[in-house]
């Protein structure tokens, strides 16, 4: 996950942008970029090799021998120094195959790929900000309103029919013929996760359609697009709270941590959207909005998810899911220390098989 989203921060670092139009647009310049690379610097080769001057292929060559003698020389006394840099070094060396003489190719491949295409980007930055300033083909008042006010009208009948059944936890579960703690978290949770990431969707195309030249305009935007927003952050705090319920009765898993989080941050998108309102015009939504999910996943990272996991489950006052702590990674090892002895040590030697 943290891979899958540094490469949207380092799209915006390469290109910018700022609407959820250019953003878009420039996420997919880097793999055109890799590409139209290759050209590029076969033709900046090219002009290394001018007729009647070889002065930046020597220096060139120089730099690499220099290089080359100075790593050797050191490496070499530190290595006779301390065998275990020398272990450490012997290590980097690989062994010469077939299979790692192809995946160093493929490596190398991708790896310029990637730096040939960032440079190439850097070199000639595409202009985004055309992008940012048009406000494209808006819609009559109407045409958005209506449907939009309907929504809100049937997303405030839910919340206000379903208040009991939304936050009735424990009573709720137990006052109902039929219902489990597993079918009332699971059954209404991913329906409400899917309404809120829909509508997300639905308040980032109204902000691009709708108009706002009028006074009337905009007060049709504050009022219908903060009512959805508002009622779609009950929806939220709803979903949250099943998920707290049912890992309470079943434990914490990295799935159900992970969707918690994404509502969360869900909720964080849904205040930005509502304090956008205020002045209508808000160009740093879309960047902040990256900003707050990367934010929560650097602090998910730093928490070490696994540990939590399994604190988690431990100290809670039920039976311990033994077999799924022994599949967590060995980040959960301090968390494990406890468990009784018997239990801790039938955890940990299932880990260390995994290891072996």
């Amino acid at each position: 996950l943290c891979l899958v989203t540094a490469t949207v921060t380092g799209t915006l670092a390469l290109t910018g942008g700022r609407s959820t139009r250019s953003i878009a647009a420039g996420y997919s310049m880097p793999v055109i970029a890799a590409f139209r690379a290759l050209p590029w610097l076969v033709q900046g080769a090219a002009r290394l090799r001018r007729p009647g001057g070889t002065a930046p292929n020597i220096r060139i060559v120089a730099t690499v021998g220099v290089s080359v003698a100075l790593l050797t020389v050191f490496g070499v006394l530190f290595a006779s120094a301390d065998p275990a840099f020398a272990d450490a070094l012997a290590g980097l060396a690989p062994d010469l195959n077939v299979g790692t003489a192809f995946r160093s190719i493929v490596v190398f491949g991708l790896v310029a790929a990637i730096i040939g295409g960032a440079a190439f980007i850097r070199a000639n930055p595409p202009r985004l900000s055309e992008l940012d300033e048009t406000e494209g083909r808006k819609v009559s008042r109407l045409e958005w309103a209506i449907p939009l006010g309907l929504l809100v009208t049937l997303f405030a009948a839910f919340v206000a029919m379903q208040l009991t059944r939304l936050f009735g936890g424990d009573q709720h579960v137990r006052g109902t013929d039929g219902l489990t703690y597993a079918g009332y978290a699971r059954g209404g949770f991913w329906q409400l996760s899917f309404v809120t990431g829909l509508a997300l969707l639905v308040l980032a195309g109204a902000a691009r359609w709708a108009p706002r030249a009028t006074t009337a305009d905009r007060i049709l935007i504050r009022s219908i697009l903060g009512a959805l927003a508002g009622l779609t952050l009950v929806i939220v705090g709803s979903a949250l709270h099943r998920m707290h319920l049912y890992a309470d009765t079943y434990g914490l898993t990295r799935l159900r941590l992970l969707v918690a989080l994404c509502e969360v941050w869900f909720g964080l998108v849904l205040v930005l959207v509502l304090a956008a309102g205020v002045r209508i015009r808000a160009r740093w939504l879309p960047r902040l909005a990256i900003a707050t999910g990367v934010a929560v996943l650097i602090g998910l990272a730093a928490a070490n998810p696994d540990g939590l996991i399994a604190s988690y489950n431990i100290r809670q006052d039920r039976t311990v899911d033994l077999l799924y702590l022994s599949e967590l990674s060995p980040d959960a090892v301090p968390a494990l220390t406890e468990l009784d002895p018997a239990r801790r040590d039938c955890v940990l030697g299932r880990l260390a098989l995994q290891l072996d």
